[in-house]
């Protein structure tokens, strides 16, 4: 199950950096971009547990600061290439089967997708915290991403009390991109979102710290580590 949360989750990157233009490559053992990815995103992401250091490295931009690897099973030891650790996190996996979390979404906050820029525009800057340089990040194109779900949560007051990328590749459905707003229960989110997710399909993610506890309330279970590796001369 984490391979096929590393390949959602790649595909994902992949679905972002096409709406910016910079699509990227999958080959046998990871997704790799060539051009530095948007803010946030890494250049590459093993897919098996047995991707080398030149799997991922051998496709990546080194001429430009910042380069970023996702190693999906944190099994790479990429300092000798100046690389350091950002940061670590679990894969966390729902089945397709369980009931519906006993968390339940407030009684007047309705889920569902958004679905034109302007509603996009709302999300961003909710999901941002107001920051417009990072709600940038999500362009229109993504609504035309047949694979790529954005979803949100509206209090009954018309605010976003949170959201979430879902990207359903039709054999898992990922969460990215979760968030709360102030006075919304993180596991409520979780609780809204997965409501979104076709029936049936397995879920996967991952978090870390303070964000995992509420994914794990909602029925979660963790599949194992990853880690995140920037270049030092970032």
């Amino acid at each position: 199950m984490i391979t096929e949360a590393a390949r959602n989750n790649a595909e994902w990157c992949e679905a972002m950096c096409r709406a910016h233009g910079r699509p990227g490559t999958f080959g046998p053992r990871a997704w790799t971009n060539g051009r530095r990815t948007p803010l946030y995103y890494p250049d590459a992401v093993t897919l098996t547990a047995d991707a080398s250091v030149r799997d991922v490295l051998d496709g990546v931009d080194r001429g430009a600061p910042g380069a970023s690897v996702k190693d999906s099973f944190a099994r790479l030891d990429l300092s000798a290439e100046g690389f350091r650790p950002l940061f670590e996190a679990r894969w966390i996996h729902r089945p397709g089967w369980f009931p519906a979390p006993e968390v339940g979404v407030p009684a007047g906050t309705s889920w569902r997708a958004v679905r034109d820029p302007d509603e996009l525009v709302a999300w961003a800057m909710a999901w941002s915290g107001g920051d417009a340089d990072e709600a940038g990040l999500f362009r229109a194109e993504l609504l035309a991403d047949a694979t790529t779900k954005i979803v949100a949560g509206y209090a009954a007051d018309g605010r976003i009390a949170g959201g979430a990328v879902l990207s359903d590749n039709g054999r898992v459905t990922g969460v990215s991109n979760l968030f709360a707003t102030e006075g919304t229960d993180p596991a409520e989110t979780w609780a809204g979102c997965l409501s979104l997710v076709d029936d049936g399909s397995p879920v996967v993610g991952y978090e870390s710290g303070d964000d995992l506890p509420p994914a794990l309330a909602t029925g979660f279970e963790e599949l194992g580590p990853l880690r995140v590796w920037l270049a030092t001369d970032a």
